[in-house]
């Protein structure tokens, strides 16, 4: 089956680009040229994929990432940005952006971005189904519905802190640097974004700990980076 992707860009030019070249690799590709007709072909149709314009009309591209995580289904987002500030890049992932290109950029880099998204979601759709529960410790990770639990109690998440998560569940006692953990659950190593790895990792603890400040579950390894208590691997 096709791919289903959805182009939210005001630039109708640069929009029917886009979509030529994805429709050349045998995407299905859908258009909307504002933030308000974007956020609802987001909402109401099951995409694959959303590249997204962050300066849109009536509605921006960070309001519409924000309002897209808050949604039980997880769709990949690919941000578009003609900012090439860190605060700007910093902010789409912190909204829970899968990756960004800055303009201009070129059509081959772009495809290539969106064919290492589909990879990464290709590999933990393959995971999720090879092992549906992991325990750890008082924790229960389903990663085929995509919910916590501790003791028996409902944690939320959002999509990109289960992620994390499950990646840190899946290796325990295995140390990851700030810069390994960006390329293996963003899917990019961009030096000098490490902070929007600790973000996550403080909001983490303060919905899985008992007392944040004393982890049981991810533990700082100073100097190094993060690890998962190896002893809560559970059964």
């Amino acid at each position: 089956m096709a791919r289903h992707i959805l182009i939210v860009e005001d630039n109708r030019d640069l929009a029917g680009l886009l979509k030529e070249h994805l429709k050349d690799l045998a995407f299905e590709v859908d258009l909307a040229h504002d933030g308000v007709a974007g956020l609802s072909m987001a909402e109401t149709r099951g995409y694959d994929l959303v590249i997204l314009d962050l300066m849109l009309p009536r509605l921006d591209g960070m309001e519409i990432c924000r309002l897209l995580r808050q949604q039980k289904h997880y769709t990949p987002i690919l941000m578009l940005t003609a900012k090439s500030s860190e605060m700007d890049r910093i902010l789409g992932l912190e909204m829970g952006a899968d990756d960004y290109v800055v303009k201009p950029f070129s059509v081959k880099e772009l495809l290539a971005r969106v064919k290492a998204i589909f990879r990464r979601t290709d590999s933990m759709q393959q995971d999720s189904q090879a092992d549906s529960v992991l325990k750890r410790g008082a924790l229960v990770i389903n990663t085929a519905k995509r919910t916590v639990h501790r003791d028996g109690k409902g944690i939320d998440l959002t999509a990109k802190e289960f992620d994390l998560l499950l990646h840190f569940a899946r290796h325990p006692g295995r140390v990851f640097s700030r810069a390994q953990l960006l390329d293996l659950v963003w899917g990019y190593g961009h030096e000098g974004y490490e902070h929007t790895v600790n973000s996550h990792i403080n909001r983490l603890r303060s919905k899985l700990e008992i007392n944040p400040s004393t982890p049981r579950y991810i533990q700082t390894v100073w100097g190094v980076g993060y690890k998962f208590d190896e002893q809560d691997q559970g059964v």
